[in-house]
Order: C-alpha cells, then sequence, then structure tokens
C-alpha cells in the first residue's frame, strides 16, 4: 500500500488543469493515479493556492506526518509565491526547505522534492524570477543528494517553458503542463513513464489588446489582492485531507 501525502501551493493543488465540474486536478492527482497501476494508493493533498513557504511547512508539513497511518510518500514543492514578493530571502527558503528534508529524515518518511516550473518567459518582470528561481533551486541542490530524498527538477525542464504548457494567466501550468509534470515525476520516481510532450507550433505573436486584456484580468487583481493583504487561497480547505483511495 503506497500512502501518498502531497503539501505545496496552487502548483500541487493543481490549479489551471480545471476539470469541467469545476474542480482543479493537477500533477499531484495524476501522480497518485499513475502510482495506483502499480499497486493500492491512499492520497492526501494538503496544497491551498497563494501559500507562502513558511505556512507551508509549519502547518501543512507536520499534518502531512501527523496523519495516521504515516505516509509511505510525500511530495513537496513551495517558495513561488514568496519569490513573487519584494524582499524574499534566499536564505530563508533554503533553510525552510532543509527543515522539510530533516523533519521527513527524522519521521522515517520517503522525500519527494518537486521543483515549480518556469514561468519566466510570458510574465512580466520575467527575467528577476527566472534569476530567483535558479538561484534557490541550485541552493537545493546542495542540499543533496540525501538518503530518503529524490529530487525532480522541472524549473530546468526547458519543453515545459513553451507557452503551450500554461493557462491564460502565464503563471499556472494547464492541463497539458500538469501532465508533463506528472510524467517527469513518476520517472524520477522509477515507474516506466515516458515524458509527455507537445508540438507546441509557432510562439503567438505580440498583440496589443491581448496583452491589455491580460493585465486587466489576471495582472491587476494580483496587484489588488497584495495591496490588501490577502491571498487567493484564504478559507480555502484541503481537496483531501483525509487518505482517499485512488484507482488508476
Amino acid at each position: 500500500m503506497t500512502r501518498y501525502a502531497a503539501i505545496g501551493d496552487s502548483f500541487t493543488e493543481g490549479l489551471g488543469d480545471t476539470l469541467p465540474d469545476g474542480t482543479e486536478r493537477g500533477w499531484a492527482d495524476l501522480v497518485a493515479a499513475g502510482l495506483a497501476t502499480f499497486g493500492p494508493v491512499e492520497y492526501v493533498n494538503l496544497a491551498i493556492r497563494g501559500r507562502l513557504l513558511e505556512p507551508i511547512v509549519n502547518d501543512q508539513l507536520e499534518a502531512a506526518l501527523a496523519l495516521s497511518p504515516a505516509p509511505t510518500l510525500l511530495s513537496f514543492n513551495g517558495g513561488g509565491n514568496d519569490m513573487l514578493r519584494r524582499g524574499a530571502s534566499l536564505e530563508r527558503l533554503v533553510g525552510l526547505t532543509e527543515r522539510v528534508i530533516d523533519r521527513c529524515s527524522a519521521a522515517g518518511v520517503p522525500l519527494l522534492l518537486v521543483s515549480g516550473a518556469d514561468p519566466s518567459d510570458h510574465l512580466p518582470l520575467g527575467n528577476r524570477f527566472r534569476r530567483q528561481g535558479e538561484q534557490l533551486t541550485a541552493a537545493v541542490e546542495r542540499l543533496l543528494p540525501r538518503e530518503g530524498v529524490t529530487f525532480v527538477d522541472c524549473f530546468r525542464d526547458r519543453e515545459l517553458r513553451h507557452r503551450a504548457y500554461w493557462s491564460a494567466d502565464r503563471l499556472h501550468l494547464n492541463a497539458a503542463g500538469h501532465r508533463r509534470v506528472a510524467s517527469l515525476v513518476l520517472a524520477g520516481l522509477g515507474r516506466p513513464v515516458s515524458p509527455h510532450v507537445l508540438d507546441p507550433g509557432p510562439a503567438p505573436a505580440f498583440h496589443l489588446l491581448r496583452e491589455a486584456r491580460y493585465y486587466g484580468e489576471h495582472v491587476l487583481p494580483w496587484i489588488g489582492r497584495r495591496l490588501r493583504g490577502r491571498s487567493s487561497g484564504d478559507d480555502r480547505a484541503p481537496k483531501y485531507a483525509d487518505w482517499t483511495p485512488i484507482t488508476a
């Protein structure tokens, strides 16, 4: 029996991979279903959109490690929301990540460490985000290898940079992007899965009206939430808070 627990932010919650009923699926759900092809799986997903790294570590990690029965696999991703804010400390983010590694090691829970995909090609001030992401990824790599830790580096996966893998807000993966991440994770776990690849076609040409609509629908509301001290995940509950059987 595999008991897989996932913690993180919108990347792990699955935002952008929206099903017809309005629920979000995402790569972690797809990994749980992929693991179920090899044997029984129970699944918990405590990730909530908008979460900063500290509450992921202090709240979600501790809740996952307190589950009974304990997880046999725990996936962790975080830090992207921190890097979108001014004054994010690389040293602090690395320290929090190291705490996750140490806590899982002490608990005897195998850790799946997943770096988020890189949206920089499509974002305003994307070069700044990429520079921070590269620094964080490299710093986390210096903590490895560690026994019981599997690292899947999605940030440096160039295929995922193609616009065809991203949703309309350009910050979250779409269904194809989540499928790509799920295939990379399953391969990293030693499952015989080929990486999901699209034919992205030519990049869309710049169009002023489309850019203005993008800023109005996505960038300005994000800025508004920051000014009000709000998060897109406020008052949201995890989608799978208790062990849930998963079928292949």
